[in-house]
């Protein structure tokens, strides 16, 4: 017990006089009172004396005197806040007209040709009008409107801004060729115009990007941050056994192990009607009755910890990305500690910018790019991470709604992006960002096993917000 202590009290820069330890270690429940001393002392002192014990336990000298009394408990207070500008809840103005189309694609690409221009390697783009009728290098920024291989084998795009368009002439033989294009992402071409200006020949691609440069500034903060993703209440395939288990380890660690935040990305419960026949794998059908198992499930989790949960593709919320909070209807029953937003959600935790997004769109990559699979699903968000958004290819498998604003843009660069709906679970680290694909609650179902698929569940990501350093805890009954 003796080791623990100081390991604790090392961790807040803080060491303790053989007079302190002795009257620390001469309680019955010696953590517990140790724990309260950390929460009363000043934030200036580093040197723990007797006296300075005493003081702290002035106002609550019942711990001290009558152990049988002590009543765990945490005086952490939490440091979230949700980034202004990125939920879409009780923001959404989209009708469905031509117009909120056409203002969609202009928010998307004047976002991030704004993050195109800030690379130190590419400046200030030309309008494509003005670049098509010079003879000199040139520099410009479109949206992908359409990519096509020609008979020969080279590669030809059809770039647009609110000007004009142009095509990219990609040979073959060029090293270019090896690049990957999706449509409707924003890119930056550095080209000359062929000699009658019908296409541009480019020398260089540049895409928005996660800056190089872009690093994990070290805290001091002890506070970590843990994600429980896909959790599918309401399943017959739901891993009530793991989840138990893990409610368990909290209830025993989340205080000494400082888990402070626990972040849901979606798929809280399993819904109703998202599949064909679906009612067959079930335990729970109906979906207020979901949403009630799950607020039961969530009382369950120390009070200390400040939740978060946002809707995905199985929860009862529009289809369409971004997707608004899950409405009160269905949230009446969680209590008021656990915050409701929307998705993709930007959350400020102790100063890290945390990005959550539940990852439908993965369909779409999987679906449009060689290569990607849902069995790396990390693959897939450096995709993301490179061109700055989420979800660029429009019209396939994931719905998106074509808001006044572009809520699917990486605009701000997050410290971790952690994702979930392929039911994998995986960490890596591109240019400083830490990413998570958060597991799942849920055991193969039928739909899996027909497509040969293996999910990997049962998996708690946690990131020390200090030091970024990522640890997966399993509870899965064959490694608990």
């Amino acid at each position: 017990m003796r080791e623990e202590i100081l390991s604790e009290a090392a961790k807040r820069k803080l060491f303790f006089t053989p007079e302190a330890m002795e009257m620390i270690l001469s309680n019955d429940h010696p953590m517990e009172f140790t724990n309260t001393v950390f929460s009363h002392l000043a934030s200036n002192v580093m040197f723990v004396g007797k006296d300075d014990i005493m003081a702290c336990i002035a106002g609550d000298k019942v711990l001290f005197e009558s152990p049988k009394e002590i009543a765990p408990r945490n005086r952490f207070t939490s440091d979230i806040q949700i980034v202004k500008g990125s939920d879409i809840t009780g923001e959404s103005t989209c009708e469905g007209k031509i117009n909120d189309f056409a203002q969609y694609f202009r928010a998307r690409f004047f976002t991030l040709k704004r993050l195109i221009e800030k690379r130190p390697d590419f400046g200030r783009g030309m309008d494509i009008s003005r670049a098509k009728t010079l003879d000199r290098d040139v520099r410009i920024v479109g949206i992908v409107y359409e990519k096509n291989t020609t008979k020969n084998g080279h590669t030809m795009l059809t770039l647009e801004d609110d000007t004009d368009t142009v095509k990219v002439l990609i040979n073959k033989e060029s090293p270019l060729s090896s690049e990957t294009f999706v449509n409707d992402e924003v890119i930056g071409v550095l080209g000359k115009p062929t000699r009658n200006h019908d296409m541009l020949v480019p020398d260089k691609i540049f895409r928005p990007d996660i800056p190089r440069n872009h690093t994990w500034e070290p805290s001091d903060t002890p506070s970590k941050v843990a994600f429980l993703s896909d959790v599918h209440v309401g399943s017959n395939t739901f891993l009530k056994s793991d989840w138990d288990r893990m409610i368990a380890w909290l209830k025993a660690n989340s205080v000494k192990e400082d888990i402070n935040y626990l972040v849901f990305p979606g798929d809280v419960v399993d819904g109703i009607g998202v599949f064909p026949d679906q009612d067959k794998e079930l335990s729970i059908n109906d979906i207020d009755a979901q949403y009630a198992e799950l607020a039961e499930y969530l009382k369950d989790i120390p009070d200390h910890i400040k939740m978060v949960i946002h809707p995905g593709n199985h929860d009862a919320a529009r289809l369409a990305e971004p997707q608004p909070a899950l409405n009160q209807r269905f949230t009446k029953g969680f209590d008021s500690n656990i915050l409701m937003v929307g998705n993709p959600i930007y959350m400020q935790i102790e100063g890290r910018n945390v990005l959550s997004y539940h990852g439908k769109s993965m369909d779409d990559w999987i679906a449009a790019v060689q290569g990607l699979t849902y069995e790396n699903p990390l693959t897939v968000m450096r995709e993301m991470c490179v061109r700055r958004h989420l979800a660029p290819i429009y019209g396939q498998r994931n719905a998106l709604a074509p808001e006044k604003k572009d809520y699917m843009a990486m605009e701000i660069v997050p410290d971790i992006f952690v994702s979930g709906h392929v039911h994998g679970a995986g960490q890596d680290i591109y240019n400083g960002v830490r990413l998570i694909n958060a597991s799942t609650w849920q055991s193969q179902t039928e739909y899996q096993r027909q497509h040969n698929f293996n999910p990997d569940p049962s998996i708690m990501p946690v990131v020390e917000l200090g030091s970024g350093r990522i640890h997966m805890h399993s509870f899965r009954k064959e490694t608990a």
